[in-house]
């Protein structure tokens, strides 16, 4: 597979955030075992929600970015790829391209929650750990924040 295959964008109609929500089910509850009830939550109706689409398999990555706080800070969340779509760039794109939404709404910091297996995707892509190991859904994760801007 190639670069061209794939597309990053935002969610723009009903079917596509379905296929984000399945893709969400497939790698959280599927893979990891985390019960639906916590998967899904109530800021899933504010967040603006991105998506890697493969030219013929469809919508194969998906995450979601809401405004946190304090003011200029935005949070990505539920960041999740089909695991043969993984270990190809495909999520250090997706990050690019929802780092780069979040400067043009004039997000300064982004934090996130790493589950610890990918912290050192992360660190590649300029995230700094901070504050200690915490559970989620009983799955270790680690709170990351990267600087979009000084000013």
């Amino acid at each position: 597979m190639n670069a061209s295959e794939f597309t990053f964008r935002r969610v723009s109609a009903d079917d596509e955030m379905r296929a984000a929500l399945r893709v969400r089910h497939m790698v959280f509850c599927d893979e990891q075992h985390v019960p639906e009830d916590l998967e899904y939550d109530e800021f899933d109706e504010s967040a603006v929600h991105y998506l890697i689409v493969h030219d013929k398999r469809g919508v194969i990555g998906t995450a979601r970015l809401l405004e946190y706080h304090p003011a200029g800070t935005c949070k990505v969340g539920r960041f999740a790829i089909l695991p043969e779509f993984r270990g190809m760039g495909l999520g250090a794109g997706l990050m690019r391209f929802i780092e780069d939404e979040a400067r043009s709404q004039g997000y300064r910091l982004i934090v996130l929650d790493a589950q610890l297996q990918v912290r050192v995707f992360y660190e590649g892509l300029g995230y700094v750990a901070e504050g200690g190991i915490f559970l989620d859904a009983g799955i270790e994760h680690i709170r990351m924040t990267k600087v979009l801007s000084d000013e």
